[in-house]
């Protein structure tokens, strides 16, 4: 899949194009049949399928302190855009200036001259263009003047919570804060992921008989990309070299939040690969997938703390071997 940031990188010879347009966070199932909708038609058509979207989130620029939590980093969303069967995805940096725009000056510069669009897929509720005052029924009509035609897609996939009559990135940070990441791997179609660069940690797991790659303290500026969810224990598995034909999926017991225990203060994302204490992964990018939450954070206190504590982190290695369906391997840290 081809990635432009700007409208001077798409070849002059690319065309014509099948376009949507959206924001795409977390690229959950309904983002992905879309997706996968626009690819069928672009190639009964003799076209190529793109995505518009937008970095930052438009909401970030804005009304800052209502912007949500991102799902996805921008790598992981370009990533599930290209398995969801795009061509390309033009992502537009998003600014107050590109904000100003009419409807038309977007529609003409970035769908006519600059994808050379035939066709048009979007929500009913699609807004564009200054103050957003673009609709739907500004887009038909501009189509019309244009050259392009115009399909609407209507609400994709359904969920069983009545509040949320169908697969939404807003359900998704709802379940996610939750630490329910069963039911946002049901809304994404895959396990949530978080990504990140090993850095150093306090080292007590490995003083402890348990090291963890720890991805950094969730803060501002961390290494760490996607919604990290609700703090407890996670199994999951740790992704090496991701993306790549060299990816090795390892079975992680995944630790998010503060470390009461010790008195931490830091949110923090850190990942015990069963059974493995040889890896070295400082410095490199890894990928993490929540597969489901075993437990909230713990405290452990009193003079048998410690004991309380390994007597956890052996049921946590249990619990994960049992959920990633695992042989119950090797034997327990005391």
């Amino acid at each position: 899949m081809q990635v432009w940031t700007g409208l001077d990188q798409v070849p002059a010879s690319f065309g014509p194009t099948v376009v949507t347009i959206g924001n795409f966070d977390g690229v959950h199932r309904g983002h992905a049949e879309v997706c996968r909708a626009i690819a069928a038609r672009a190639r009964e058509d003799g076209a190529h399928a793109v995505a518009v979207t937008f970095d930052p989130h438009p909401l970030a620029v804005h009304r800052p302190e209502h912007a949500p939590e991102l799902i996805t980093g921008v790598r992981d969303r370009l990533d599930l855009l290209a398995e969801a069967g795009l061509d390309a995805v033009l992502l537009v940096r998003y600014t107050l200036d590109f904000a100003a725009q009419t409807p038309e000056e977007f529609v003409v510069r970035y769908l006519v001259d600059g994808l050379r669009a035939q066709r048009v897929v979007v929500g009913r509720d699609v807004r564009f263009g200054r103050d957003n005052s673009g609709t739907l029924e500004t887009m038909v009509a501009l189509g019309a003047r244009h050259g392009f035609v115009v399909e609407v897609v209507g609400d994709v996939g359904a969920t069983t919570e009545p509040a949320h009559a169908r697969w939404s990135s807003t359900y998704v940070r709802e379940l996610l804060a939750q630490g329910d990441v069963v039911a946002a791997a049901g809304v994404l179609g895959r396990p949530h992921r978080l990504r990140g660069e090993v850095v150093h940690g306090d080292a007590r797991g490995r003083e402890l008989g348990f090291p963890t790659a720890n991805l950094g303290a969730v803060a501002d500026g961390t290494p760490v990309q996607g919604l990290v969810p609700a703090d407890g224990v996670y199994a999951g598995w740790l992704v090496r070299s991701p993306g790549t034909p060299a990816a090795e999926r390892l079975p992680a017991a995944v630790s998010i939040g503060t470390n009461p225990t010790f008195d931490g203060q830091e949110r923090r994302v850190e990942a015990y690969v069963l059974d493995r204490t040889d890896l070295d992964l400082y410095g490199e990018e890894v990928v993490v997938e929540l597969v489901e939450r075993l437990r909230p954070t713990l405290r452990f206190e009193g003079d048998d703390w410690l004991e309380q504590l390994l007597a956890a982190m052996n049921d946590d290695v249990a619990r994960t071997r049992a959920v990633l369906g695992l042989d119950p391997g090797a034997p327990l840290v005391d």
